[in-house]
């Protein structure tokens, strides 16, 4: 347990195949919604233009502002809000955060790692950056693949520069980030790798639900400020080629406070089974 960073490799080597078909799968995934969306305008899927949508679509969309999803921007943004782009990176968040330290522990391996010349910090922050670099491979894959589909689409490039497809990309890693945080502490502090990937999905799934209640139904319009997706707004990065930096360090911030917690976590706990 040298130099190398052992822990890290073997975290990524475990699994290869995963992390590989999850990043051809969104890569692939973003590509059939580059096609589909100069395949089928706008126009042809939500009627007439100008049409007035209800503000609650935004959150398919991923917008919170003027960008409705009746748009080539809102058409993109909807493929990096889709359910199946938020269960990729659910899928990669919740299973390498639960092998962080819980599934060790369940599995009562985590002795055995703990008998060798490694710290619980270093173990934690090579996993840690283990999930880091697979959020970031996931995000670029997406993001490259809606680049070059705008880069070669006339209709899309009129609309959308790329700058905001870069935008929307690190959006995204910021919303992976804010998932690895709290997903990361669970795992440090329990023993399950049940309950890391549960906590995971909750934020993932109910965060979706939660924002879209909120635009829809006034009353409940506070509640958007506790989901992730009222900070990643890909459909408004899209639309306006530019970062919004208090989102993103809402996102990252979320995140580093939930690392920072595990640390805190394991650092103090007891690992026997």
């Amino acid at each position: 347990m040298t130099g190398g960073f052992p822990l890290l490799r073997l975290a990524l080597y475990r699994r290869r195949r995963m992390i590989s078909a999850l990043a051809v799968g969104i890569a692939a995934f973003e590509a059939l919604i580059v096609v589909i969306t100069t395949t089928v305008t706008p126009d042809q899927i939500f009627g007439a233009s100008g049409r007035k949508l209800p503000d609650a679509f935004k959150a398919f969309s991923g917008s919170n502002g003027d960008v409705s999803i009746a748009s080539y921007p809102g058409l993109l943004g909807a493929g990096l809000t889709h359910p199946f782009w938020i269960a990729m990176q659910l899928t990669a968040v919740g299973s390498l955060a639960a092998a962080a330290v819980a599934a060790d522990v369940e599995a009562g391996t985590i002795e055995l790692l703990m008998v060798r010349p490694v710290s619980r910090a270093r173990l934690l922050a090579e996993r840690t950056a283990a999930l880091v670099l697979v959020s970031l491979l996931l995000n670029a894959a997406a993001t490259l693949a809606v680049s070059v589909g705008v880069a070669l689409l006339p209709a899309l490039s009129d609309a959308v520069p790329q700058s905001g497809v870069y935008a929307a990309g690190l959006l995204g890693f910021g919303f992976a980030l804010c998932l690895t945080g709290p997903a990361l502490a669970v795992s440090a502090a329990g023993r399950s790798r049940t309950r890391v990937m549960g906590v995971t999905i909750a934020l993932g799934a109910v965060g979706f639900a939660v924002n879209f209640v909120a635009m829809a139904w006034s009353k409940a319009a506070p509640l958007r400020f506790v989901s992730p997706f009222h900070y990643y707004t890909p459909g408004d990065a899209l639309a306006h080629g530019t970062v919004p930096w208090g989102q993103f360090g809402v996102l990252a911030g979320v995140g580093a406070a939930g690392i920072l917690l595990a640390f805190g976590l394991v650092a103090r706990r007891d690992l026997a089974p």
